[in-house]
């Protein structure tokens, strides 16, 4: 038994700063990086590791690898990450560029499948089972992790186990067990305990949980006792070094505010504002008083803005939030606070927040009704094909999570119907990289609408102006016609 009496050492994790906090890291590490686009993102850290020139060939697992000269760009630019394991390159053409030119390999997950295999690792599990990617290049092995310099494929991703249970396929993953986490956190005491401010959990405390040696980087740093017991989010037992922050927090996309028709213009170009006015009306038509919603980005982001008054809907948002609310009004913008396309947001009354790998954990369980997503493909079954293009490099992101459990969750889809070339986007089969199988319930367009069932498309509604015979010439794929079909509403 402990004695009170007996002399002990003080728990003091505090670093004077982040030069001193890495000095155990090591080149050829894996590191793993919370922060989701620039929210949470631990930046004083990583611009300790820019500097250190000794540090290279190093595996970084973060959901993106930020922008160029901000957060991981910075170790894109030095070429100090031998290995990118993300699940989103976005618009960061010099991380694109490496990649197809064989300067760094690259493993594009699922950005669920990167979350749970930090949780799984963090908990001692070496794999677990999950639906999302079953029948998609990633469980099949078809994504190039390295090209040579003169852009052939090098190296291939392996393909994943499969198992069957309860008459549904699941993918085997491999846990992560990262040697270095580097996390941030709104207070930190000595004793390493933490706590998240707002949206700004996402990968930290997943990320946190699981390394070997965990550097926490915080807003604040606080006396032991200040945070109260019921309050810390991340232990003292994961955390082995605490700095506090030097960088101002950064927002990537300042969206402010704006009318429902602000909101319809800025989802649309002037070209083609009112097909997607014509989409987003329609949309906004599928959410009913009650419903847990999570909305994809573009199209779907605008359709609460014409929810009519009186209905409440509850959006979830994959990074962390449950209850997210309007864009802010000028002034109350929150770098801290941003949705799935890193846009700042507010939170509505009784909203929630936690990270991410339990946001896809809610995702995947079913727990939300309705998630309406963009394309650029749909089968005649209801395949779904949204995140790769060929020659195109941008990543996958969360939507092979948010289709993983199509028998709960309901998937729709809002597109145009027809691509910038007028080539229909209706198949009878997807000929781009699938995001999940059978798993779209209903097709919104700015001409029709289709159900998806196991006999196939059914047309549901039709503009006016528009006779069956110029749909099927718009429509590869076949289809029946409802019974009680009728003109699309808007």
């Amino acid at each position: 038994m402990f004695s009170v009496s007996c002399h002990r050492l003080r728990i003091d994790k505090i670093c004077v700063g982040a030069d001193e906090a890495i000095e155990n890291v090591r080149s050829g590490s894996m590191i793993l990086v919370g922060g989701f686009g620039f929210s949470g993102v631990p930046a004083t850290l990583i611009n300790s590791i820019r500097d250190r020139k000794d540090l290279g060939n190093l595996t970084i697992v973060s959901n993106n690898a930020g922008m160029p000269g901000v957060g991981l760009g910075q170790l894109l630019e030095t070429g100090q990450i031998g290995k990118m394991i993300a699940s989103y390159v976005g618009e960061n053409q010099l991380f694109e560029s490496q990649y197809i030119t064989g300067k760094l390999d690259l493993e594009l997950l699922p950005q669920g499948t990167i979350a749970e295999r930090c949780a799984a690792g963090a908990a001692g599990v070496p794999a677990f089972y999950t639906p999302a990617a079953f029948g998609t290049i990633v469980q099949t092995g078809e994504l190039p992790v390295r090209y040579n310099p003169d852009k052939t494929v090098a190296v291939m991703s392996k393909p994943r186990e499969t198992r069957e249970f309860n008459g549904k396929y699941f993918v085997m993953e491999e846990s992560f067990f990262g040697d270095v986490a580097l996390v941030k956190v709104n207070k930190a005491d000595r004793l390493g305990n933490c706590t998240f401010r707002k949206a700004q959990n996402n990968f930290n405390e997943v990320m946190a949980k699981n390394a070997k040696y965990t550097i926490v980087e915080a807003d604040e740093i606080v006396e032991v006792g200040d945070i109260a017991p019921e309050n810390i989010q991340l232990q003292g037992i994961y955390v082995d070094k605490v700095i506090l922050s030097t960088e101002p927090k950064k927002i990537e996309k300042l969206t402010l505010a704006k009318s429902p028709e602000e909101v319809v213009a800025t989802a649309s170009s002037s070209k083609d504002t009112n097909k997607r006015e014509r989409i987003i009306k329609r949309a906004a038509k599928e959410l009913k008083d009650g419903m847990y919603v999570n909305l994809g980005i573009g199209i779907p982001l605008a359709t609460p803005a014409l929810v009519p008054d009186g209905i409440e809907v509850i959006l979830q948002s994959e990074n962390g939030i449950l209850g997210m609310g309007p864009y802010p009004i000028k002034g109350e913008e929150d770098p801290d606070l941003i949705n799935p396309g890193k846009e700042t947001v507010t939170l509505n009354p009784g909203a929630s927040v936690f990270g991410s790998h339990e946001s896809f954990g809610m995702i995947r369980a079913g727990k939300i009704d309705v998630t309406m997503l963009g394309a650029l493909q749909v089968s005649s079954y209801g395949d779904l094909a949204n995140f790769m293009l060929p020659g195109k490099v941008k990543g996958i992101g969360g939507a092979m999570d948010l289709v993983a459990n199509p028998e709960k969750t309901r998937v729709i889809i809002t597109m145009e119907h027809v691509d910038r070339k007028g080539n229909p986007k209706i198949m009878e089969s997807c000929t781009f990289p699938l995001t999940g199988q059978r798993c779209v319930s209903r097709i919104i367009t700015d001409i029709a609408v289709f159900d998806c069932t196991p006999e196939g498309l059914v047309l549901r509604e039709l503009v006016p102006e528009m006779s069956i015979e110029e749909l099927k010439s718009m429509t590869e794929a076949s289809f029946k016609i409802a019974e009680d079909f009728k003109d699309y509403e808007t």
